[in-house]
């Protein structure tokens, strides 16, 4: 089988495997659509781990094609929409539900020898399909919004968490595809959104959007700015939906008190540290909270939010390649010139 394996810094190529054989307890998936995001883009520029290259893709959809002897809850011809997370249902962040949490998570197209789903083909084990995060898509669902589920899951959880309602004025700070899912996300509950973006053609492209104001944190104040679209008072929250340290204390600015920051974004590994106004956050009872990933039902639910139309895929989805032109995709992503780009395993135009 064709697939995508990282060989080196900045390298990745295009490579001939041995189908691999299908468990007797897991099922061998026929995949059809993979996105790429700013995590594969961060292993991409790093190299493949210690332990052995790894085929990327967290983010697919696809189509059973044979299933284990002892498999019952899985048949040929499912379509599934697969996200990364495989829980070890033991520890206990899994034994109070904090799944996301997991002390023993591994992940599907990250961990070494777990392969993902930048392949024609990929083995969900056993593990894989009772801990993981892999759901039946509904019929209409194509195969890009069957892998669309994966991001949108942990913008879906983030507002929950932070309890985006109407009436709230919302601060997204980055608006690649991430910052423009919070956007759409935000908006569904009801909230106003300021998105700060530097980048001119990120702004452009955040533009469909509809973001009731968009700034340029270059050539703007964007707490002042913040401030007056508010009157006065802030925004309910700042999620800094970026890489960049450096908006984290703007974010903390930019809240109203009692309000939430939520860093989104991961930082670099060389340079994880980060300044905020402590006494700011303590007497205006600010909140500042990391969020990552989500529980499983989330999946669920960004499925149906792409069922029902309340999420349009075609906004978020700006590129799609074709396996073959994986290099291509990765030097996309890394000169900021798409939201989310989408391969299209078979070449066939997403075919049913």
């Amino acid at each position: 089988m064709k697939a995508a394996q990282l060989t080196g810094p900045e390298t990745i190529e295009l490579v001939d495997l041995p189908l691999p054989e299908c468990p007797e307890d897991g099922v061998l998936l026929a995949v059809k659509a993979c996105g790429v995001c700013g995590s594969d883009l961060r292993r991409w520029k790093e190299g493949p781990a210690p332990g052995g290259t790894t085929v990327p893709g967290h983010e697919f959809a696809g189509e059973v094609v044979e299933v284990g002897a002892t498999v019952t809850d899985f048949a040929v011809g499912d379509h599934l929409a697969v996200a990364p997370d495989v829980h070890c249902l033991k520890c206990w962040y899994c034994s109070v539900g904090l799944y996301n949490l997991c002390d023993d998570m591994t992940m599907i197209g990250i961990t070494p020898g777990f392969h993902g789903g930048l392949a024609e083909y990929c083995v969900l084990p056993a593990h894989a399909l009772a801990g993981g995060t892999i759901h039946k898509m509904p019929d209409s669902l194509s195969w890009p919004q069957g892998a669309l589920g994966e991001p949108l899951s942990s913008v879906q959880a983030c507002h929950q968490d932070i309890g985006t309602k109407l009436g709230d004025t919302v601060l997204v700070m980055g608006a690649g595809p991430i910052g423009c899912l919070h956007t759409a996300i935000a908006h569904l509950r009801g909230a106003r959104v300021i998105l700060s973006e530097p980048n001119e053609l990120r702004r452009e492209m955040a533009a469909p959007f509809a973001p009731e104001l968009v700034l340029d944190p270059f050539a703007q104040d964007v707490v002042a700015e913040v401030r007056a679209f508010t009157g006065g008072l802030g925004a309910a929250s700042a999620i800094c939906a970026n890489p960049v340290a450096a908006t984290h204390q703007q974010a903390v600015d930019a809240v109203r008190k009692k309000g939430n920051v939520v860093l989104f974004g991961g930082l670099p590994k060389a340079a994880p540290m980060t300044e905020l106004h402590a006494n700011r956050i303590h007497y205006d009872e600010i909140r500042v909270i990391g969020s990552f990933s989500y529980h499983p039902d989330y999946h669920r639910q960004a499925l149906q939010l792409l069922e029902r139309g309340l999420i349009d895929p075609d906004l978020i989805i700006t590129h799609t390649y074709t396996l073959d032109e994986v290099e291509q995709v990765f030097r996309t992503v890394a000169a900021g010139e798409a939201l989310k780009v989408m391969v299209d395993i078979t070449g066939t135009g997403f075919a049913p």
